[in-house]
């Protein structure tokens, strides 16, 4: 996808604390009442599904894209039990546990350049 062609957003905000933004809902809102019929929404912080993620993503922020006027809403479901994300979990966690945690110029860095696409693709400090 372009960077035309997604948003990222931040959900599961708690009491009054400002959180991470853009949020989630205003942003499904606005983009319904801009015109756009259709979205796609995965919530790709999860390896599977909770409740929360379910009644906030899936119910509450489907029902505000629609009543702002979007029509499709699509939920992509997280990987939850899939046997080739149960593998490479097992892959990660086997690799990670060998000496972990790992503090090296490779993670360093790799930590570095994942805070800067964050920050890239619109996450705020």
């Amino acid at each position: 996808l372009t960077k035309q062609q997604y948003k990222v957003t931040f959900q599961s905000r708690l009491g009054r604390a400002k959180w991470l933004e853009p949020y989630t809902e205003p942003t499904l809102i606005a983009l319904a009442k801009s015109g756009l019929r259709r979205v796609d929404v995965i919530c790709p912080g999860f390896n599977c599904e909770g409740l929360e993620t379910l009644e906030e993503i899936n119910m509450e922020a489907r029902h505000a894209f629609t009543q702002a006027g979007g029509n499709e809403f699509f939920y992509i479901p997280c990987l939850n039990d899939n046997d080739d994300w149960i593998n490479a979990l097992s892959d990660i966690a086997t690799q990670h546990l060998q000496g972990w945690p790992i503090d090296n110029e490779a993670s360093r860095t790799a930590k570095e350049a994942q805070k800067s696409l964050a920050l890239a693709m619109g996450a705020k400090q």
